[in-house]
């Protein structure tokens, strides 16, 4: 199936995309996938740069182009339009990325489910005026979600049951740093960038005269400031929270993630949680998954990862794993 351009996007990326040098770095800045996007790097010639951005921008305009729920002609758009109806044709790129998906939902055992669209736009958090969905609505919206009823065959993708959708909105700007950080690697040659997607970055190498790249993590006492920084090299850090997503009504505060086992927004105080991890996908999954699961259950599920660390904060404390410190920098 081929899935084409589309227009509006590549034109709204390319319209914002810029390069520059500064630093002894180049930088690219641009809008994708519904946040900021830029990325860091060191090359060795401007022509280079040049091709690098070009590569950037032609990638991630196909990308958001096949895999946004938001455009009905997307892969993801054919995929939800016909749920109940019959297979849609996928390609090898489009199985690796369902796979990624197959292996998040066995480590998170069904927290992270990527057909929790009904339920997601049950809550619509965005909207001006939000209203709390009753029990019945929540329990229908519910059993629309399960990821174990996606049929898979080789070269096609079918949601069995009408009224189930796919949103790869956990996964999908994780997915995406790090296969650019590949295509830097493997195409260009580069070795040293950061790639930052709305505060999933992954850091690879480090920055002229320094020994690592320097993270801040946003404050969620007090959002648009650091209460930390982490200096990494070769990993990702990926924050999730409900700080600046989320509405209050009747006194009660509602998250705008949804903890897909009760149908409910996460409401056991957590605020934030960062995670360090070799992938960016797996920093956002365990980000993600541990501020749905709580301090005690979301640290431990951190810590069962090799190599992985975190810190959860609360609307009272701060809780980290063992070694998150170790990356902490004044």
């Amino acid at each position: 199936m081929v899935i084409k351009k589309n227009k509006i996007v590549e034109e709204r990326i390319r319209l914002s995309a810029k390069l520059n040098f500064i630093n002894d770095l180049y930088e690219v800045n641009f809008q994708a996938l519904g946040t900021n996007c830029a990325v860091k790097f060191k090359s060795s010639s401007s022509k280079e740069s040049k091709h690098f951005f070009n590569n950037i921008l032609a990638w991630i305009v196909d990308y958001e182009s096949r895999y946004s729920r938001y455009l009905s002609d997307s892969l993801i758009g054919l995929i939800n339009s016909n749920a109940g109806i019959s297979p849609v044709e996928i390609n090898d790129d489009d199985e690796k990325l369902f796979t990624v998906c197959d292996e998040m939902y066995f480590f998170t055992k069904g927290v992270f489910d990527p057909t929790a669209l009904p339920l997601i736009n049950l809550w619509n958090w965005k909207s001006k005026n939000p209203i709390i969905p009753d029990k019945c609505s929540i329990d229908s919206a519910k059993k629309k979600v399960n990821w174990k009823k996606v049929e898979r065959r080789p070269g096609s993708f079918f949601l069995s049951e009408k009224g189930m959708e796919i949103d790869l909105g956990g996964i999908g700007k994780e997915y995406a740093v790090d296969q650019l950080v590949q295509i830097a690697v493997t195409q260009h040659g580069i070795k040293d960038l950061m790639i930052d997607f709305g505060q999933d970055v992954f850091a690879l190498g480090a920055p002229s005269g320094k020994p690592a790249w320097h993270i801040g993590l946003d404050d969620a006492y007090n959002p648009g400031s650091c209460w930390a920084g982490v200096a990494v090299n070769n990993f990702s850090v990926a924050s999730s929270g409900d700080y600046l997503r989320c509405f209050i009504l009747d006194g009660i505060r509602y998250s705008h993630i949804i903890d897909i086992r009760s149908g409910y927004p996460v409401s056991h105080g957590s605020r934030s949680v960062t995670v360090i991890s070799p992938s960016c996908v797996m920093a956002g999954i365990l980000s993600t998954t541990a501020f749905i699961l709580g301090v005690e259950n979301g640290l431990k599920l951190i810590e069962s990862y090799y190599r992985a660390e975190g810190c959860i904060t609360t609307e009272k404390y701060r809780s980290k794993t063992s070694k998150f410190d170790e990356y902490v920098v004044s």
